[in-house]
């Protein structure tokens, strides 16, 4: 038995939709399974428009206040602002949309971005904008390279904190951070692969002005439709697209001509209108994680050893003839909450384990297998072994 089996064995009762005991699901990076309060959080909410109708709005928002203020302590971040919206990339276009982007064309990213990211801004560059892609490999390097391009020109650096396909922890960037507030650029940091596995605290970091990219959809098990821009109190962006959303405070006051105004809210970077459900059922599955201890230090220990116990497995049963290898050889320590494996053939045996009814996921060469808080070990034994078993079949 392995350390996180006790806890893994705990969860797994609570996830019988879904019968994690029983199947390996392995994309825990990409969509985990959700606890059987998922499900009655969409109970609630039939029940709850049912009766309430339109009544129904209040409720939702209510909703919403137990996801910020779970975020907010993760991060340990009791004043930070969180708009809520239905995807990242939502609230990523209504982000850059306030950024002078006329007078400063110029922006800092890395080669390391997620498809959301990296395909609005190569669009984007394509209409004119200056847009650097710095080598995210290094570290250090990449601290270097954004502060010798930091200039006058620069209206933003947008980058991961884990990168989405290797899991790889940016450890600089604190002091990337610190870097942008010296020189006023905005700092957009995409936290899709760090919330609930690789803790954060803002404040110790000196961080409270950047702004972060969160999306429900991976390890807070809160589903689609569950994604937050975190920006700082007293934000004075003011984006471009904007939605009534932004401004519920103002609906019932006369049209003029002055400015645009925005609510003091979470709500400054919102659209439109949604489907509450979703926030339904993530603020159950929010309850769930507290009712059963899971603090960011509980799963970043869960996702820690069982990662240290694949990596172990993988480096038992693999041979220099196999055609596969680590694509982070970082320490755990600097590793998010999977295992990539770089191998020409990654999707045929990401296709070929999905025919054993193993769920992984690949993204180009790079195969990755994703535990989940209630994955036990003998799991994580048989998803290696059945992978070594494929390589085999295609040798």
């Amino acid at each position: 038995m392995q350390e996180f089996d006790p806890l893994a064995k705990s969860l797994q009762p609570h996830y019988s939709h879904f019968n994690v005991a029983d199947r390996l699901l392995f994309t825990g990076h990409s969509h985990q399974a959700w606890p059987d309060a998922a499900f009655e959080g969409i109970q609630e909410y039939m029940r709850t428009v049912s009766a309430q109708v339109d009544k129904k709005w209040n409720i939702a928002f209510e909703k919403t206040e137990i996801l910020r203020n779970y975020l907010r302590n993760y991060y340990d971040d009791p004043r930070g602002k969180y708009c809520r919206e239905q995807n990242t990339h939502i609230l990523l276009v209504s982000w850059l949309s306030s950024l002078d982007l006329k007078k400063r064309p110029k922006i800092l990213t890395t080669t390391g971005e997620f498809h959301s990211m990296h395909r609005q801004l190569r669009r984007l560059q394509e209409h004119g904008l200056d847009v650097v892609y710095l080598p995210y490999e290094n570290d250090q390097k990449l601290l270097d390279s954004i502060r010798k391009e930091l200039d006058d020109k620069t209206s933003s650096v947008m980058l991961s904190r884990v990168y989405f396909e290797t899991a790889e922890v940016n450890t600089k960037l604190p002091e990337i951070a610190q870097l942008t507030k010296e020189t006023g650029v905005p700092l957009l940091i995409d936290d899709y692969h760090g919330t609930n596995v690789v803790p954060l605290s803002l404040s110790e970091n000196k961080m409270e002005h950047v702004y972060l990219l969160v999306g429900g959809y991976k390890y807070l098990q809160w589903g689609e439709g569950n994604c937050f821009l975190r920006y700082p109190p007293g934000c004075e962006l003011r984006p471009v697209i904007t939605g009534w959303f932004s401004a519920f405070e103002q609906l019932d006051q006369p049209r003029d001509n002055k400015s645009v105004q925005f609510d003091s809210g979470d709500q400054k970077f919102a659209t439109a209108t949604y489907d509450p459900v979703s926030q339904f059922r993530a603020a159950s599955v929010t309850r769930f994680f507290q009712s059963r201890g899971l603090a960011p230090d509980i799963l970043h220990k869960q996702y820690s050893s069982q990662l240290a116990y694949l990596r172990s497995l993988f480096d038992e049963a693999n041979r220099p003839e196999s055609g596969i290898e680590h694509a982070n050889t970082r320490p755990v320590e600097e590793s998010g909450g999977f295992l990539a494996l770089k191998s020409p053939r990654a999707r045929t045996l990401r296709d070929m384990l999905l025919g054993k009814n193993i769920f992984t996921d690949a993204r180009g060469q790079i195969i990755r297998i994703g535990p989940a808080p209630y994955t036990r070990s003998d799991q994580c034994e048989k998803v290696i072994r059945e992978l070594f078993r494929c390589l085999e079949e295609i040798s």
